[in-house]
This record gives C-alpha cells, structure tokens and sequence, in this order.
C-alpha cells in the first residue's frame, strides 16, 4: 500500500492548485483522477480572474486569489495565455451607474484599484459597445487565463516536486486516512483533499448542486474587443439559484477569437445545449454589442458549476478528521484556485493566510442529520 502525506482527489484547477501547493510544502503528494485532468468544469470555464465583490468573504478570496496569480504570471508558460486585460463592468443606465460608484467605493476600501468611465470614456475604450450606455467601472488588474493549461502547470509542477498521479480509476472510498479505488488499489495518506468539483459521491452530506453553463467561442476577430466585458445585471443572474438566466459577459482571447458567456441553468443534467437558452445568451450579448451578429461561432458548449446555497466555497476540514474538502466554487474556480490551496494548506499545516478562513468552512452547511442519515 502506497503511503503520502497527503492525497488529493481530484486534477482540475482546484485540485491541481491544492497538489502544487502541497508538493511546494515538501509533502509527499499522490493525486488520484479517473479522467482527463482538468477536463470537467476547468474546461469549461471562461477563465476570467476577477476580484468578485458579491459578498465580503467572496471579495476577501478571490482579491487574494487574483494576486497570487500576478505573482505567478512569469512563471506561466506562454499556453497558459495570461493576459491582464482588465474588466469592465458595463452600466447600461442611471441606476446601474450609481452601483459603479457604490463598486468603485467597496473596492477603493479593499485595496483594488479601479477607475470610472463616463459614457464618453466607455466608448473610447470599447468603440464596439453599443451607444447609450451610462459608462463602466474598469478594474485593471483583472486579468484571463486558458485554464485547462494552467492546470497543468501546476500538476507538472507538483510532479516536478515528486507529486505521484495515479490515473484512470476513480477513488470509491476516501475516510480514516485511506483512499480505496475502483480497481482496488489502496493509497494511506496523512490527510485527504476532495476537490471533484459536482462529484459529491464520496461526500454526499455537503450541499452542493451542479449548475449548467453555456459557453460560445467565435472565429478570429483580432482587436474587437480590448477588455473583460460584464453587465452589471450579472452578480443579479449568478446569485439567482431559483430560476434561469443569462447575463453579458464577453472575453477576447489572445487567439482573437471571443468567449461569449454566460447561462446558469438549475435542476438540468443535460449536456446538450439548450437552444432557447443559447438563444437568450447570444441576444442579450448583441444587444450590448450589436456588431456580434455578423460574427462567425465556431463552437457551443456547457460545463457545470458546483454551486452552494450561499455562494462560498467548502474550503476546509470534516467530521472525519483526516478529510479535507475543496468544493463548490461555481463560477469563480479558476480565480480561487491558488488562494483556495493556500486556505487548504493552512488547514494541513497552520501555515498563515492573509484572510478570515472561517466564511468558507464546510461545517456551516451540513446537518446531524444529514451526516449520519
């Protein structure tokens, strides 16, 4: 029986994060995943790193997060794609205008930097939007990624410190310090990290549901948008864990090409596209930028997002006290990643972290009744 110090389930972005992390520590590291690394969620995803304010312990995290990958960003290699473009969190009108103001104070406070843009200074900076709009809060720092190439920086780097994959059969049992496999193989490990994303079969007890996303990429349109490009409805639809919705949101790629987002469906397993919602998705970004329309889409797809009740991610220890949990990110995995490791890693080794890790513990969700039911 292969012993580590710690085992992590789990080779998406979080997952890898979490390896690297561990392995930098000088922890003996095994990480366990049945498929392709960092091809579920991590894939699907826009890659966005934002300093997301949608409540305080959020802002805390991934401000965190989003700087720790400023300070790796040289380390990246080229496919990575890390590009600080920025965002703008678009104001179509007066109300939504008074919100950038009551952001641009929040974040001032938080140490972010922004800056806001009049109707005039919107257009100089994207002459594509459509007119009209009220103006925009630019946050300069924000910066995209390709995540499934970020991922595998950080696996190649865990191995690189001696980290052991063990691929192509899924863990069936993970308590009292040992991981049990499907083909039967059996790994010891000091600590164990469960970071597999909507998978909660190995801890059914957590409050996790999956949330479908649709996602459309077009051909190559060099220079037609310069930032990270987000309706100010968006915080709206993404806390909205009732009914389905679409919101603006618009990424260029270092390829040229632009990511067209987003959706949030709730309650459909489906992978296959939904083609009213996809058709929600794709008017409400024309109406923001109606130059769109003449575009070339090359490709459609879905992921799904592990969502909470309350927005925050499980990030810590359980009832078995070998078990750790990295899970339910929803739409900010790839920002939270790296502060999410080092939230895991102080929960491993007392190591010091520059945030409250209390708001992310995953005993605030779970019931007697739900662990020993």
């Amino acid at each position: 029986m292969e012993m580590f110090d710690v085992v992590i389930l789990g080779a998406g972005i979080v997952g890898a994060a979490c390896a690297n992390e561990c392995a930098s520590a000088g922890m003996r590291v095994g990480i366990v995943e049945a498929a392709v690394p960092a091809g579920a969620a991590s894939a699907a995803g826009m890659g966005h790193l934002v300093a997301m304010n949608d409540s305080p312990a959020q802002l805390a995290l991934s401000h965190y997060s989003r700087d720790l990958w400023g300070m790796l960003s040289s380390a990246l290699p080229a496919n990575v794609e890390y590009e600080e473009c920025g965002t703008l969190w678009v104001a179509a009108d007066a109300e939504e205008m008074a919100e950038v103001f009551s952001k641009r104070r929040l974040y001032t406070q938080s140490g972010i930097a922004s800056e806001v843009l009049d109707e005039v200074a919107l257009r100089e900076a994207e002459p594509h939007l459509r007119t009209g709009l009220a103006g925009a809060l630019l946050v300069p720092n924000d910066a995209v990624i390709y995540p499934p190439a970020a991922a595998a920086y950080f696996l190649s780097s865990a191995e690189q410190q001696g980290a052991r994959m063990v691929r192509g059969s899924a863990a069936v049992r993970a308590a009292q310090g040992e991981v049990v496999l499907e083909d039967g193989t059996r790994l010891r490990a000091g600590r164990i990290v469960i970071a597999t994303g909507t998978d909660i079969r190995l801890c059914p007890w957590l409050n996790v549901q999956p949330r479908k996303g649709h996602l459309v990429i077009t051909d190559r349109y060099p220079g037609i948008v310069r930032h990270q490009l987000v309706e100010l409805g968006y915080l709206k639809s993404a806390h909205n864990l009732a009914a389905d919705s679409v919101a603006f949101n618009l990424q260029p790629r270092k390829t040229g090409q632009l990511l067209i987002g987003s959706s949030r469906q709730n309650g459909s397993l489906l992978s296959k596209a939904d083609s009213e919602i996809l058709r929600s998705m794709l008017d409400r970004a024309v109406e923001y930028m109606p130059a769109l329309r003449s575009l070339s889409v090359v490709r459609v797809w879905t992921g799904f997002r592990a969502a909470t009740p309350d927005k925050l991610p499980l990030i810590g220890p359980t009832p078995d006290a070998s078990v750790l949990v990295a899970m339910g990110f929803e739409g900010l995995g790839i920002t939270n990643a790296p502060g999410a490791a080092r939230l895991v890693l102080h929960h491993l080794t007392g190591v010091d972290v520059p945030l409250d890790p209390t708001p992310f513990l995953p005993s605030r969700t779970w019931s007697s009744e739900a662990l020993y039911a």
